[in-house]
């Protein structure tokens, strides 16, 4: 269940994506994702695998996972983004909140999390990842990529943001049954310091023997 101040937040931070889409798929329309494309889908030796995009935005990595041959689906809360990544990759999209996520069982090969997980409030990272798990098919692949921090988390500007470190990120990925394949920081081939993403590669754990 989402509590009145969890369900305002989530609110509050879809709203300011919705109000600064245009602005949004302008800025953010040239961005290089292909070292997290590459790790999420070397990770899946499938020709055409079928990836869902959390977060999918205006629909650029949509275009781009197309275009690499798998087979897209794109989500996002904000019903702006929805439409222009609709019309911008010709794939489907659902119009789904994190927080109330309505995922077809082991429906996925993929999925791709790029800068969408960090806006999930920590009371509710078990659940939203227990949806992930659960839409992924037998050793299926989730990648995420978060800005990293010291595990606080709070408002910057009008978006509600969880900054967590690796450990932390591990604690809660391992718990809903996903094992670790890889991580590494970006930008690639700068200093520590000016790497301010984390990116991780992570396998649904198989069922253990009855």
């Amino acid at each position: 269940m989402i509590d009145d101040d969890t369900s305002q937040t989530n609110i509050r931070t879809l709203a300011h994506y919705a109000r600064d889409a245009d602005a949004f798929r302008s800025g953010t329309a040239d961005h290089d994702v292909n070292q997290n494309l590459d790790a999420l889908l070397s990770a899946i030796p499938i020709a055409h695998p079928r990836i869902l995009d959390l977060g999918c935005g205006p629909g650029r990595d949509l275009v781009a996972l197309t275009q690499r041959g798998a087979l897209a689906v794109g989500l996002d809360g904000s019903a702006p983004f929805v439409d222009m990544a609709r019309t911008a990759s010709g794939c489907d999209v659902w119009h789904q909140d994190f927080l109330a996520l309505d995922l077809p069982p082991a429906r996925f090969d993929g999925v791709f999390a790029n800068a969408s997980l960090f806006h999930v409030p920590i009371d509710h990272l078990p659940g939203v990842l227990s949806a992930l798990h659960s839409t992924l098919d037998a050793g299926g692949v989730l990648f995420s990529s978060n800005p990293r921090g010291d595990n606080r988390a709070g408002w910057q500007g009008e978006r509600y943001c969880v900054f967590h470190d690796l450990e932390q990120w591990r604690r809660y990925l391992h718990a809903a049954g996903f094992d670790e394949i890889h991580h590494y920081y970006r930008p690639e081939g700068m200093p520590r310091e000016q790497q301010p993403w984390l990116a991780s590669v992570w396998r649904k754990r198989p069922l253990a023997p009855a």
